[in-house]
């Protein structure tokens, strides 16, 4: 194995580790939360900014930006449609397994009984739009893991969680020996956060 190997599967055991206790702490607070249930929620009434107030001392900046801000929802309920249509179509035809949608998107903010009616739904905006751009990450990182599974010589911020399998830069003897390995782990539909077969 690699030192990068390695490193990398360090790296994802770290993140499993993390993301079990991120889960023990959601069970934690949804314990207190069930507990205390009605004390919780009048805290959280208490302190909610009424709409009218919010409104009066929001900064001009804020309303004036509004319209741009959610003048995105067009352009993002149509890349919605075209990832959907492109991984149902291209990835059938390939054999690749299709990103299950659901998986990116979390709408439970608005349950909060500290925000109003526009923090709701500017909550609930931001997480279609950040689910949305997850869900095209991992559409977009499935399809360069069939296509072009290189890691690139220029160091890329953030690469997407395919990355690290791919073949590095320069190694073409690699390069045709693993493509057909790459692309046989697509055609399961592997959750995101589990690591594919190596």
């Amino acid at each position: 194995m690699s030192r990068f190997d390695e490193l990398r599967s360090r790296l994802w055991a770290l993140e499993q580790e993390l993301e079990a206790e991120a889960e023990r702490l959601r069970v934690e607070f949804a314990g207190r939360f069930a507990e205390g249930s009605e004390r919780l929620r009048a805290s959280h009434r208490a302190v909610r900014t009424r709409l009218l107030p919010y409104l009066l001392g929001a900064r001009p900046a804020h309303l004036l930006t509004a319209p741009v801000i959610y003048g995105l929802v067009v352009p993002l309920a149509l890349l919605d449609l075209a990832l959907t249509v492109f991984q149902h179509v291209c990835f059938r035809a390939w054999g690749i397994g299709r990103v299950r949608r659901g998986a990116f998107f979390a709408f439970d903010r608005h349950r909060l009984g500290y925000l109003n009616v526009i923090e709701k739904l500017n909550c609930d905006y931001c997480a279609y739009a950040n689910g949305l751009l997850a869900y095209a990450r991992e559409i977009a990182g499935r399809t360069e893991q069939y296509w072009c599974p290189v890691r690139h010589a220029a160091r890329v911020n953030a690469p997407h969680r395919q990355y690290g399998q791919f073949v590095p830069y320069g190694d073409a003897e690699g390069y045709r020996r693993e493509l057909p390995i790459l692309r046989r782990n697509l055609q399961g539909n592997v959750p995101p956060g589990e690591r594919p077969d190596p």
